[in-house]
């Protein structure tokens, strides 16, 4: 069950974003399947946490976790550390601010309660044996070096050898879940073993966005920017979301030159070249090209077989040769889809007591479609939906809500994320900027709709014919 919590929390974070997880995923436990009856059980740290899970999340829960049970559905019951209701008014949820967004709660924060609310800490080693967040199985060691990559890892273990001294700043771009965060992890725990006091400094943009509006919110800028000059090496993985944040690019941008000036060392990683990258100041875009810029690619056979074996290992999992050229062979897209099929096949081998053999991998994988979704692109998606329903593509990414628009907007959603790879964030970027929960919601009203009018599903099931056969 563990291991499919952990592969159920890496889907998350890249569905709805790390500060989703933080928030309100990382104090919840899988706690039980009862395969008879098809419920999961999840046990929650308390009812505020609860009510915001089944509000906002259950139908990402549901879609995920069937799939990583390979089952067509499941029920969710949550069980609550906490009975008494009375404590759901001492709780505030651990990141209240959004800067588009002001909730009404947000605004009726007592000042005691504001009096609570601190910049979230940066984790910097600065003492020997003190951790940082981060995760220690990530090493050069645990990384397979491929074709794809071989540049990205030699470039990362050179910036190890000469902290502040070459390729500073590192760039590495790269599709999701290809090896970009894993190889930031290698470096940061390379330093800490060659010098334990490096002051090593690892975060996400949107934690960095976060964390520079509660700075304005708390008249705390310069204790902000002052944090971050502090430290030897700074790592701020998916750069990408900084784009249209233009007071955090201009932060961003000081913290940048500073940390250059004293040769400290700057690591950044993009799912797109710097110069693909859109909303950005040209003054930083070109700042990120200054030191050497690397991608990582779709790895090749061989190298996704010599993953799965060490992943095997990892996981606990025997493999033999056969069922690890089949697994290879089915997945196409990236390294996270890899590592969840081989967690899907362990997961469903311990659960029926059964050794992992070929039969129960293809039974295990008989509906992952990769082969439909590969090639499968969201403007070729979009571009279908809007000839099939005579209605521009223009409309469908404005902010326009007359009812056919809006219904079409959301069955163009809905395909999107049943026939390509993309996230709910890159979705919801694609069509009008929109966030990753406005394209879950239209998702989950189409599900509905579903279950209620075949002759509605009839009609999607042409469409989606019409998009795998153009």
């Amino acid at each position: 069950m563990q291991l499919i919590w952990e592969e159920f929390l890496k889907i998350i974070k890249e569905e709805a974003g790390s500060q989703v997880v933080e928030t309100w995923f990382k104090a919840v436990a899988l706690e039980k399947w009862d395969q008879k009856e098809k419920t999961i059980y999840l046990k929650v740290p308390n009812q505020f946490v609860r009510k915001w899970l089944q509000e906002h999340y259950l139908t990402l829960i549901k879609t995920h976790i069937s799939r990583l049970l390979n089952t067509n559905s499941v029920d969710v019951l949550f069980k609550c550390n906490i009975t008494d209701s009375n404590q759901k008014k001492d709780i505030i949820p651990a990141y209240i601010v959004h800067k588009d967004n002001k909730s009404q709660k947000e605004e009726n924060i007592s000042n005691q309660e504001k009096s609570k609310v601190t910049l979230t800490k940066l984790p910097i080693q600065s003492q020997k044996n003190k951790t940082c967040n981060i995760n220690e199985i990530y090493t050069f060691d645990s990384f397979v070096v491929g074709p794809n990559n071989s540049l990205a890892h030699a470039a990362a273990y050179a910036v190890c050898q000469n902290l502040g001294k070459v390729y500073n700043p590192l760039f590495i771009y790269g599709g999701t879940g290809l090896g970009k965060t894993h190889l930031l992890y290698a470096i940061g725990n390379e330093l800490k073993t060659k010098n334990p006091f490096t002051k090593i400094g690892y975060i996400t943009s949107d934690r960095f966005i976060n964390e520079f509006i509660n700075s304005i919110r708390f008249d705390k800028t310069h204790q902000f920017r002052e944090k971050y000059q502090k430290i030897d090496i700074l790592m701020v993985d998916d750069i990408q979301f900084l784009s249209n944040k233009e007071q955090t690019q201009e932060s961003f941008f000081h913290i940048f030159n500073s940390l250059y000036e004293q040769q400290k060392h700057i690591i950044l990683s993009s799912d797109t070249f710097p110069k693909e990258i859109t909303g950005l100041q040209d003054r930083l875009r070109s700042r990120l090209e200054w030191g050497l810029v690397v991608d990582i690619q779709i790895p090749d056979l061989e190298t996704k077989i010599a993953i799965l074996k060490k992943k095997s290992i990892m996981h606990s999992i025997k493999l033999d040769d056969e069922v690890a050229n089949f697994i290879a062979s089915r997945i196409t897209s990236n390294i996270r889809e890899l590592e969840g099929a081989l967690i899907r096949v362990g997961a469903f081998s311990t659960l029926t007591n059964q050794p992992v053999t070929l039969d129960m991998a293809k039974r295990v994988l008989l509906n992952l479609n990769e082969k439909k979704k590969e090639g499968i692109m969201l403007d070729k998606v979009l571009k279908i939906i809007a000839k099939h329903y005579s209605v521009s593509i223009n409309d469908l990414k404005s902010k326009k809500r007359h009812k056919n628009i809006s219904t079409v907007r959301q069955v163009a959603f809905y395909m999107m994320k049943k026939l390509t790879f993309c996230s709910l964030q890159t979705i919801g970027e694609f069509v009008g900027k929109r966030d990753h929960s406005t394209v879950l919601h239209a998702i989950s009203k189409v599900e509905k709709i579903l279950d209620l009018d075949k002759s509605f599903a009839q009609k999607l099931n042409v469409i989606e014919q019409k998009i795998l056969m153009a």
